[in-house]
């Protein structure tokens, strides 16, 4: 199974973005952030496709899936 807060927490930092930093650019609180990153609980769609629009990179980039050339998910 996928991590999707280390996910999340891996493309913020891409950036070079702090918690606070990323919900000041993207209007999600940084409560709600902390709480993805943690694994308290899972963002909703909304903001998956937010974030991903933010990032500009596709959803399963952002939740850190990938794929093989013959389409396999190798998560």
């Amino acid at each position: 199974m996928l991590n999707y807060g280390e996910s999340l927490k891996y493309q913020r930092e891409l950036k070079k973005l702090s918690q606070t930093q990323l919900a000041k650019a993207t209007g999600i609180s940084q409560q709600n952030i902390s709480a993805w990153e943690n694994n308290t609980y899972l963002p909703n769609i909304d903001f998956c496709v937010q974030l991903a629009d933010y990032y500009d990179i596709s959803l399963d980039e952002l939740i850190g899936r990938h794929f093989s050339k013959n389409g396999n998910c190798l998560v």
